[in-house]
C-alpha cells in the first residue's frame, strides 16, 4: 500500500536539539537571524552557540 507522504506546513517550528521535522530551510527565531538548509531527521543545530528555536520557512 502506497500513502502519500505529508509535508510539514510553512512555520512549523523545532528546538535545538530536536530532530528536524521536514527538510527546508529553516530560520532561527532569533537576533540576529540566519537560515540553513536542514535534512529531515538531522539533529536542529544550536546558533551562535545558543539553543534557539528554527522556523520552516521553505520546503526542501
Amino acid at each position: 500500500m502506497h500513502y502519500m507522504q505529508t509535508k510539514k506546513p510553512i512555520g512549523t517550528t523545532a528546538r535545538t536539539g530536536e530532530t528536524c521535522p521536514e527538510s527546508g530551510v529553516w530560520q532561527a527565531i532569533s537576533t540576529p537571524s540566519t537560515t540553513a538548509p536542514i535534512a529531515k531527521g538531522n539533529r536542529m543545530p544550536p546558533y551562535n552557540g545558543v539553543a534557539v528555536t528554527w522556523k520552516l520557512i521553505r520546503h526542501a
